[in-house]
C-alpha cells in the first residue's frame, strides 16, 4: 500500500504546485492590468493638461496676431500721414519760394530731411522691446 500512497501524494503535490502557479499568474496578470490602467490614467491626465496648454498658447498666438495687425494698421496710417504732411510741406516751401522771389526778400527754406521720406534710416539708438509693451 505504501507504493500506492507515493504516487498519490506526488500527484497531489503536483496539483498543488499547479494551483499555486495559476494563482500566482492570476495575481501577476491583475497587477499588470492595474499598472496598465494607472499608466492609461496618467496619459489621459497628461493629454488633458496638454490640451489646456495648447488652448492657452493658441489664444496667446491669436492675441499677438491681433496686436500685430493693429500695429501694422496704425503704422500704415502714420505712413500716410507722413506722406500727406510731406506734400503739404513741399507745397508751403514752394509758396514761400515764390513769395521770396516776388518780394525780393530772402527766406531761409529748409529742405525736407530724407529721414522723413525714408524712416528706416532714422538716426536713433536701438531700443529694446520690453515685455510689458505687449500686455493687454
Amino acid at each position: 500500500m505504501a507504493s500506492k500512497q507515493t504516487p498519490t501524494s506526488s500527484g497531489s503535490g503536483l496539483e498543488e504546485r499547479k494551483r499555486k502557479r495559476k494563482l500566482s499568474n492570476r495575481e501577476s496578470a491583475r497587477r499588470s492590468r492595474m499598472k496598465k490602467q494607472q499608466h492609461l490614467d496618467e496619459l489621459l491626465a497628461q493629454e488633458r493638461l496638454m490640451k489646456e496648454e495648447n488652448k492657452k498658447l493658441s489664444q496667446m498666438i491669436d492675441d499677438a496676431s491681433q496686436l500685430y495687425l493693429n500695429f501694422a494698421s496704425d503704422n500704415n496710417v502714420l505712413r500716410a500721414q507722413v506722406a500727406e504732411l510731406t506734400d503739404r510741406l513741399r507745397s508751403l516751401n514752394s509758396v514761400i519760394h515764390i513769395a521770396s522771389e516776388v518780394s525780393g526778400l530772402a527766406f531761409d527754406i529748409q529742405d525736407i530731411p530724407d529721414t522723413f521720406l525714408e524712416p528706416w534710416q532714422l538716426p536713433c539708438p536701438i531700443q529694446p522691446i520690453r515685455a510689458d509693451m505687449f500686455q493687454y
